[in-house]
């Protein structure tokens, strides 16, 4: 682990102390082990993945659970600006200080909320980017979730659809959510928007199971639920 180094693929995870919504949920026990640890060990285990860069202001307690600078050497903890912290600063500004500070090819950014998403996901994504972007289709890439079902305003008038003229909802158009979990761009991309989404950004859709996005206590129960399930099921089916 080299911060001096340039790297093929760093994984960027920011992680602070506080959380608004639910108290210390970053190193709150999930199904078993701290929050923060799920993707964390999913990232370590994507083959592309050369380094993780923990953005905090939670040394210590990052400490308390066990984890410290290298971990296996692909773990680089750095401690987050002061101008930085606080919950009304712009993700993209913590992404920025990093992307400044460590030299890559590409930049992989993910949340501790996302605990679901898997090595396989994330290799998915990375294939993906990486051809687009040798092939110039593309300069950054977004996780979705695609719907295809009926939407409404809050007048009750319909937005994607002919309450009139009902068709099957697997034959409207497809519409897709920006789920938060996973964004992969270039310095080059990033400093086109000052934002993790380039000018040229691709979609790439995921597992339902994998899209959790915790942001309250019932996104977390749902999350913790799911991950239990497939904790116990039979390998054979899992696969």
């Amino acid at each position: 682990m080299d911060p001096a180094k340039h790297y093929g693929l760093v994984a960027l995870l920011p992680m602070k102390a506080h959380s608004a919504r639910v108290i210390s949920k970053n190193f709150r026990t999930f199904a078993g082990k701290p929050l923060f640890r799920w993707i964390l060990d999913n990232l370590l285990a994507t083959p592309a993945v050369e380094l993780v860069v923990i953005n905090t202001d939670a040394r210590e307690i990052l400490r308390e659970n066990g984890l410290e600078d290298g971990f296996g050497g692909k773990v680089l903890i750095r401690d987050r600006k002061p101008e930085l912290c606080g919950d009304f600063v712009s993700m993209n500004l913590v992404l920025a200080d990093d992307v400044a500070a460590i030299s890559a090819d590409a930049y992989l950014m993910t949340h501790t909320t996302n605990p679901l998403l898997s090595p396989a996901t994330m290799g998915a994504a990375i294939g993906k980017y990486q051809a687009a972007k040798a092939a110039s289709t593309a300069d950054s890439l977004f996780t979705v979730n695609k719907f295809q079902t009926r939407f409404y305003r809050a007048d009750g008038s319909a937005v994607n659809h002919d309450p009139a003229n009902l068709i099957r909802t697997q034959d409207l158009e497809p519409w897709f959510e920006e789920n938060s979990n996973l964004y992969l761009f270039s310095r080059e991309s990033f400093a086109a928007t000052n934002a993790r989404i380039g000018k040229t950004p691709i979609m790439h859709e995921i597992p339902k199971l994998e899209a959790a996005d915790i942001d309250d206590a019932e996104d977390w129960m749902i999350a913790e639920a799911v991950a239990r399930y497939q904790g116990e099921r039979p390998e054979s089916e899992a696969a």
